[in-house]
């Protein structure tokens, strides 16, 4: 964060200097308004292709990857993976224990014990939590 703050900081100060160049040239008479306009696109051109060029350049994370050694790490087991997936696509507990073909205490059970290993406190947490993970895609 600090370096952005520094770069930026620069990126502003070099530009103020700019402005005060080219006005100090323009009413001396050295320079014609247009070649001062030109300068001051060419400038601003430049430090557009170089900051998207940057903000191009670090990685993409995958979108449709799933980090199998974190969901192992949490000791998350299938029925319970199977369990989030099902709270991700907004199910309730009876819902998903229809889907599952478990009772509802089973489900409420799978619930707690990933709230638990997710350490959150809401069902909507721990699919912030799991995105943030990447042990769901959504």
């Amino acid at each position: 964060m600090k370096k952005t703050i520094l770069a930026f900081t620069a990126l502003i100060f070099a530009l103020l200097v700019l402005f005060q160049l080219s006005r100090y040239s323009y009413f001396m008479g050295n320079a014609p308004i247009e070649l001062i306009i030109a300068g001051i696109a060419l400038t601003f051109f430049f430090i557009g292709i170089y900051l998207n060029k940057k903000s191009l350049s670090k990685k993409a994370i995958p979108q449709g990857a799933i980090d199998q050694k974190k969901i192992t790490q949490l000791g998350i087991s299938k029925r319970e993976y199977e369990v989030l997936v099902q709270i991700a696509n907004g199910m309730s507990n009876k819902e998903i224990a229809d889907t599952l073909y478990v009772s509802e205490s089973t489900i409420k059970t799978h619930v707690s014990q990933l709230l638990v290993k997710l350490d959150v406190k809401r069902r909507t947490q721990a699919i912030q939590k799991a995105k943030n993970l990447r042990i769901i895609t959504y």
